[in-house]
């Protein structure tokens, strides 16, 4: 039996959440709109402290440090959320913190993601910049900070850094720096004292350690032809135990997905695990490392990717795998933490999603974080020796206690005759008859929409709309045949499934089809634009949140960059192009349109929604774009967030004649 303790023992930043309750209780668009209290999490490696990052005001983040044994919280440091982001925040050791820092600039009209690592002590002194120090001598930027690939655990603060390695030319001068690419290096964290572990190659992509400082696979991404342009192709090298040859593993496609897809090493076995395809799907193999060449199929599913490794601890240590079907599936091959995830499911059976976030080195103290559709999630700790679990944070602690809906897994028939998996969602207490329904797309396209709680259509069911979030083909998740060309070249398949979803609505009386609307996000707003090209009149309001609007202009937008090949196949060239365009076909959307778009996007330029916005007007059409100064594709500010929402519901309230 637990040792359960459920009240939150962590004074957790109560001043600023109260504040924002109190404002937040008598408007639901503030409730919902508010950013997720924790971006990101980590555990001490001796189990003691915990880091986190946590929104503040406007787009802005503040990381925290919180000792578990006194419950005493401090700010370690902070930035706006302009001028730089702060991604994950990890302990290199138990005082020392390395955190990804993002930093979006607009130089000469061009957005420019810049990401750096940087370490610093948990009281916010000792601030240092990882990775190659930025100078007027190299011969050009390096945008990307690196990555780490082992914590090194044990030795207190150093890590193994995969880094970009930029040559440097001092004009007038013999002094120069000729390496170039992708290496390896140890660094202390604290010193900046430095190692190289793996020579810089140019065309290296990936490296992949056993979390015990042996680097044991590289890819290698030659460019394709001449040019400078990532290819398609990774091709996978590893070495024996104890050796330096490189040994060819397999040739990994990025784009069709074949071949195998290394994602760790697990030393006691000396394998690898990789994705890679069966009958159509990824299915996880293991892969050995002795010079064998064995391959054994760890774990398929006959209807869907197994997609996810599920790992825990300073290692990375892979102890199970995971599939979505109806709900998020997670298969442990770990015995002790199998019997440990069926005994939290009996302790908490109200929320069946359960994840071991991170541990202590000795993975004796666990960090867990469990949720479901109506929970948004709450994270625990739970000490394995004393079997103490203890409810620490709320993910949405402005929610606790709103009652939120019930999120069903259905399947509808796509007009020749395909059966498209999907979410309903309900308004709680709600007859789920004749209802005011939105069909909400998600982005993408290369992505899926998984059951549990997702705030965007938590707030409109709150608000009285049924919802429904469909799979349709060109989401990923389902194998080759579901994922066809992807969603913008079989625009017509994918955007053909979003509106059958509408037809379904009605159909099955959930809806009113007079008060049937469309709202989307990125590719999703992409779709709500489009489906109104392709059936004018089904839905009688869009919303589009940072929406792809000219397919021409989104491959243009990439020009110049090493991934342009890549975006334009994706994309495409042929007819689709301009049938496929909501700008080019403006005049075929007779219905009000509302878009949101932040100027800081990088994903998907303000320009293809203010292009729309102009040939809506053009044409004849209503439209209303809210441009957030500032934000980027995820909009992460909470007013923002709130003011979208708000805005939507009233939109969609006027458009529809409601109420």
């Amino acid at each position: 039996m637990f040792q359960w303790i459920r009240k939150a023992a962590l004074p957790l930043i109560v001043g600023a959440w109260a504040a924002a309750a109190s404002a937040q209780a008598s408007d639901p668009a503030a409730m919902f709109g508010v950013r997720e209290s924790i971006e990101s999490i980590a555990m001490s490696p001796d189990g003691r402290r915990l880091a986190y990052v946590a929104p503040a005001a406007g787009p802005a983040s503040r990381l925290y440090t919180v000792d578990l044994d006194t419950g005493e919280s401090r700010q370690t440091t902070a930035v706006d959320g302009v001028g730089q982001r702060l991604g994950r925040c990890s302990w290199a050791s138990n005082t020392r913190l390395v955190c990804t820092v993002f930093v979006l600039s607009d130089s000469p009209g061009v957005l420019v993601g810049v990401s750096r690592l940087v370490a610093l002590d948990m009281d916010g002194s000792n601030v240092r910049q990882l990775g190659q120090t930025q100078s007027f001598y190299q011969r050009y930027a390096n945008l990307w900070g690196g990555e780490i690939i082992d914590w090194l655990p044990g030795e207190d603060g150093a890590v193994l850094m995969g880094q970009i390695f930029v040559p440097e030319q001092r004009a007038n001068t013999n002094i120069e720096r000729r390496q170039e690419g992708f290496g390896v290096v140890r660094v202390d964290t604290a010193t900046l004292a430095t190692r190289r572990v793996e020579t810089p190659r140019l065309h290296a992509a990936d490296y992949i350690s056993d979390g015990r400082g042996n680097v044991r696979i590289m890819g290698m991404q030659p460019p394709r032809g001449e040019t400078r342009m990532a290819g398609d192709v990774v091709n996978y090298f590893y070495r024996r135990a104890g050796s330096s040859e490189w040994l060819p593993l397999g040739s990994y496609n990025l784009e069709s997905r074949d071949g195998p897809n290394p994602k760790a090493v697990d030393p006691d076995l000396d394998a690898a695990y990789a994705f890679d395809k069966l009958d159509g799907r990824l299915a996880l193999y293991r892969l050995a490392l002795d010079g064998s060449g064995r391959r054994e199929l760890v774990l398929s599913h006959d209807r869907v990717d197994v997609d996810g490794l599920v790992r825990i601890g300073r290692r990375g240590r892979v102890v199970g795998a995971s599939f979505a079907t109806e709900r998020r599936q997670l298969v442990y091959f770990d015995p002790e933490l199998k019997q440990l995830a069926e005994q939290l499911s009996r302790a908490l059976p109200g929320l069946p999603l359960i994840r071991f976030v991170d541990s202590s080195e000795d993975e004796g103290r666990l960090l867990i974080w469990a949720g479901s559709d109506r929970d948004p999630g709450r994270y625990y700790t739970y000490d394995r020796e004393s079997r103490r679990l203890n409810e620490i944070m709320l993910s949405r602690p402005q929610l606790e206690g709103v009652p939120l809906a019930e999120v069903r897994a259905v399947t509808y028939r796509a007009r020749d005759g395909t059966e498209v998996p999907a979410y309903l969602t309900l308004p709680p207490g709600s007859s789920g008859r004749g209802l005011p329904a939105i069909v909400l797309p998600h982005g993408g396209p290369e992505s899926r929409d998984e059951w549990g709680f997702d705030w965007l259509p938590q707030y409109f069911a709150h608000r009285g709309f049924a919802v429904l979030q469909p799979n349709f083909r060109g989401s990923s998740g389902y194998g080759d045949d579901w994922f066809r060309e992807n969603g913008f070249q079989a625009w017509r398949t994918a955007i053909g499934d979003v509106n059958d979803g509408g037809r379904w609505l009605a159909a099955e009386g959930i809806a009113d089809p007079a008060k049937l609307a469309i709202v989307g996000w990125s590719y999703g707003g992409y779709a709500a634009l489009q489906s109104n090209v392709l059936d004018s009149g089904l839905f009688k309001a869009v919303v589009a949140i940072a929406p792809v609007a000219d397919l021409n202009l989104l491959k243009e937008e990439w020009r110049g960059w090493t991934n342009f090949a890549a975006m334009r196949d994706f994309i495409g060239s042929g007819a689709h192009i301009r049938e496929g365009s909501p700008a080019q076909n403006a005049g075929a959307i007779g219905v009000p349109v509302l878009m949101f778009h932040g100027d800081l996007d990088r994903n998907v330029s303000d320009r293809q929604s203010r292009l729309m916005d102009e040939r809506l007007r053009d044409a004849g059409g209503r439209s209303e774009l809210v441009i957030f100064p500032g934000l980027d594709h995820s909009i992460q500010d909470s007013e923002a967030r709130t003011r979208m929402l708000s805005r939507s519901d009233a939109f969609l309230r006027e458009a529809m004649a409601m109420e």
